[in-house]
């Protein structure tokens, strides 16, 4: 599913208008009429109050024609009119006169304005600024705002919540409404996916307005939502005649005393998510612990006991995985250095070998190209510096991963997997999967996707959704706070099953 940006929301709306020949108010009518079935399919018949905020934009216009539906409806409603400048749109005024004319006549409010009576009970719907601000909200306006969080009351806020910019972190964050559930127009918006933004967003769900279908699908978009239909696709399906040299032969080095149980980790989710075949490269403390406890493993130490100083291989690996408990003493350092450039074939890199590269900028430029970098928020901060909101983050992530070539998984509750230009944002995984070796998890499969020949940015992003999609499928059976990195890897084959469930299934559970 694309993620389209204000502006180009702004002329898929003018394509809608011209193709099929409406005017703006019948567009903001269809809309509002979207809005009002979804509420009214859910509500009807409760007694219930709805109140209702609206701006003096076209956001606002969708509120006052919500509020005519409503009273048609013999709803229990209230309209405020948030009149925070004299300039109002077009199609704002002409439903105003429509309100009017069915004899439902709002309250305005202004910074001299009383704050209206919530009762925890209300419903409030939110439709005061919409995509449009670019500025941080009057004070008098935060002050409603803060009114109607403190409210404790359920908000439906309209498209976005009020107070939140499309292309960047909020001016005020007590500025902006915390929504209970938001109905996005036509596409979901990338604020709703970003840890400074998100916050304000609890549930969301997207309203097909019948924007202009041509426009939409000719459009390229910076960011894309990763869902089942577009990893489905990406799948490759096993032949019966195909045997383990068919999925090739993945590599993982990393490790050290103390932290062997994260190539452990990554070994066992390896050859889950299908790798035909897999060695660990460990220092030889590490033997006996993967020879019994992943028996499928094959095993290559390392000279020295306790940390990698040597990194040889005996034969040409299809994909190597590097990093997980590698340490960073300065003997394996330079090891890295030295093994990074023998490597063609593109890597997956995690946790240590980030930091060696952080540490070490200049043997970025012997990372193999398409390779695969595996960052939480502090490691990709030391890769490509501070920066000032999340926006600012994608920004320099886009240009780091232009400049050297590779994939950036930017690991979060929405991870985003960067590639030059474009950002594909995942949507599953639960706060569960905050837990030590989820990260280990993660890049194994991933290496294990390459491994069978799935792309670099395939592999990454088909590897965080099924990697997101079996942490759900095990938080349902023990929740969040019981879930463990082992119980991630048992249940990447209930992810694959999840995944290619026949459709048939699906209408099931619709039914």
């Amino acid at each position: 599913m694309k993620i389209f940006s204000a502006s180009q929301i702004y002329e898929a709306d003018k394509s809608t208008i011209q193709k099929q020949q409406i005017s703006s108010d019948e567009l903001m009518e269809r809309a509002a009429t979207k809005v009002f079935e979804w509420i009214h399919s859910r509500l009807r018949g409760t007694q219930v109050h709805i109140k209702l905020f609206c701006g003096i934009g076209n956001n606002g216009g969708d509120g006052l024609v919500l509020a005519r539906l409503l009273k048609e409806h013999d709803y229990t409603i209230s309209v405020y009119v948030v009149n925070y400048s004299e300039k109002r749109s077009k199609d704002f005024l002409l439903n105003l006169e429509r309100l009017k004319n069915a004899k439902l006549w709002p309250d305005f409010l202004n910074k001299e304005s009383e704050l209206p009576e919530i009762s925890p009970n209300d419903i409030l719907i939110d439709a005061i600024f919409g995509i449009g601000l670019n500025r941080t909200p009057d004070v008098w306006v935060g002050k409603l705002i803060q009114h109607i969080n403190a409210s404790q009351a359920f908000v439906l806020a309209i498209d976005i919540p009020s107070g939140l910019p499309m292309d960047s972190a909020p001016w005020d964050a007590s500025m902006v409404v915390q929504a209970s559930y938001v109905l996005s127009l036509q596409s979901p918006k990338l604020v709703f996916f970003l840890p400074e933004t998100g916050v304000f967003v609890n549930q969301w769900e997207v309203l097909d307005i019948g924007l202009d279908p041509e426009y939409l699908e000719s459009t390229n978009t910076d960011f894309e939502l990763i869902g089942r239909p577009e990893v489905l696709p990406l799948y490759r399906p096993r032949l019966k005649f195909s045997h383990k040299g068919h999925y090739g032969h993945a590599v993982v080095i990393g490790g050290s005393h103390g932290k062997i149980g994260a190539v452990q980790l990554a070994s066992n989710a390896c050859l889950r998510v299908g790798a035909g075949l897999v060695t660990a490269f460990v220092p030889s403390c590490g033997y006996d612990v993967l020879q019994t406890t992943v028996p499928e493993v094959m095993v290559i130490t390392d000279r020295h006991a306790k940390i990698l100083s040597d990194i040889k291989l005996p034969f040409e690996p299809t994909t190597i995985g590097f990093g997980m408990g590698v340490g960073k003493d300065s003997i394996t350092v330079e090891a890295f250095a030295i093994f990074l450039k023998s490597v063609e074939i593109p890597m997956v890199i995690d946790a240590d070998g980030l930091n060696i590269l952080s540490d070490k900028p200049e043997l970025l430029k012997d990372v193999p190209p398409l390779s695969v970098l595996t960052p939480h928020p502090k490691e990709l901060e030391r890769l490509i510096g501070t920066w000032k909101d999340d926006f600012e983050k994608l920004e320099k992530t886009f240009a780091f991963s232009k400049e050297y070539n590779v994939v950036v998984v930017i690991k979060g509750a929405h991870t985003i997997c960067v590639y030059e230009n474009k950002g594909y944002v995942n949507t599953t995984g639960n706060p569960g999967m905050a837990t030590a070796g989820s990260g280990d998890v993660l890049s194994g499969m991933i290496t294990g996707l390459m491994c069978q020949g799935y792309s670099s940015l395939e592999a990454a992003i088909f590897g965080v959704y099924l990697h997101g999609l079996a942490g759900d499928i095990a938080a349902s059976k023990m929740g969040y706070e019981a879930l463990r990195a082992t119980a991630l890897v048992d249940t990447i084959g209930n992810a694959y099953l999840e995944l290619l469930r026949p459709p048939e299934m699906d209408q099931q559970e619709n039914a």
